[in-house]
């Protein structure tokens, strides 16, 4: 019995909670359009973070280190190279490049190199050979680089240590900005809300006293405006969810995936427009709901 009345209740609050957006609507529009504009940049925030850190990723997933070997370092010393690198903790894989495909790739790539290369034999081959080197932790790719340069037969490694490291510090920053101004767009917001509810809470006064002379509970009489707060958030993030499914596709579908190079794509937009929906929606919900009790606990005194 005690279960089927406290439905009842529960029942009659959220239809109490959907008349209250109805009946006070200009209001209600205000707290929603609110919730509209700020989840929209919030969106645009969470989207670019999380594409921020996509190329941070790509880039240091894409990260080789080019083992050039000694010129005339013969088969024994070239395989004893790579046992050397296999020994190392951060190896991933290792592939070997030969000078002779080396130059082969750059007579096919341009005409210039082919009529040059061309009259070159074995022995007059100037290039290295080399090992492909990929690890498994980026972040200690500097002192992996560090130990292939120490051993034996080995001439020189590169990885693009300067410019790598320079990019993959600035999108840290971006994302670190970004990851900010998505806190704050939602502490305002809730803010906002606080002070939009707290209107509309003085506005019914004269009904909470009535609620209040009749007995009824400080849990019943919040309860409503607990749920307005629930409706107002979960149509205020309609517009956002939109903005943000239609939005990005037309992004991804116009640059084609990629942003001014091969190392700055984009997510793919399926399904990650749809879990950003979701945080969206989640956000409205939590910050309407939070925002219209404390609200009513702060204001009203309940």
């Amino acid at each position: 019995m005690i279960k089927m009345k406290n439905f009842r209740i529960l029942v009659r609050n959220i239809r109490d909670g959907f008349k209250n957006v109805v009946r006070n609507f200009s209001l209600s529009f205000a707290s929603i359009s609110c919730i509209t504009v700020t989840l929209v940049l919030v969106a645009v925030a969470i989207v670019g973070s999380l594409n921020v850190e996509n190329f941070t990723k790509i880039i240091r997933d894409d990260f080789t280190i080019v083992t050039y070997i000694k010129s005339g370092s013969d088969e024994d010393k070239i395989s004893k190279i790579k046992t050397d690198i296999e020994k190392l903790n951060n190896i991933e894989s290792i592939t070997f490049d030969s000078k002779t495909d080396i130059a082969e790739r750059m007579k096919q790539e341009s005409e210039v190199f082919n009529n040059i290369m061309s009259s070159w034999s074995a022995s007059e081959n100037p290039l290295y050979d080399t090992y492909l080197v990929k690890v498994k932790d980026s972040e200690k790719i500097s002192k992996t680089a560090e130990q292939i340069k120490k051993i034996d037969g080995v001439e020189m490694v590169k990885y693009g240590e300067g410019m790598i490291d320079s990019l993959i510090s600035i999108f840290k920053i971006i994302e670190k900005i970004l990851i900010v101004i998505v806190i704050s767009l939602i502490v305002v917001t809730a803010f906002l809300i606080i002070n939009t509810i707290k209107i509309t809470i003085f506005s019914r006064q004269e009904e909470i006293e009535i609620k209040r002379l009749v007995g009824a509970s400080n849990f019943s009489i919040k309860q409503p405006f607990v749920i307005e707060g629930l409706l107002i958030g979960l149509i205020g993030s309609i517009i956002p969810i939109l903005v943000t499914i239609y939005g990005y596709v037309a992004l991804y579908d116009k640059t084609g995936g990629k942003i001014f190079s091969q190392f700055i794509r984009l997510i793919k937009p399926f399904p990650f427009v749809f879990e950003v929906s979701g945080v969206l929606v989640v956000i409205g919900i939590i910050v309407g709901m939070i925002g219209s009790s404390s609200a009513v606990r702060k204001y009203l005194k309940i």
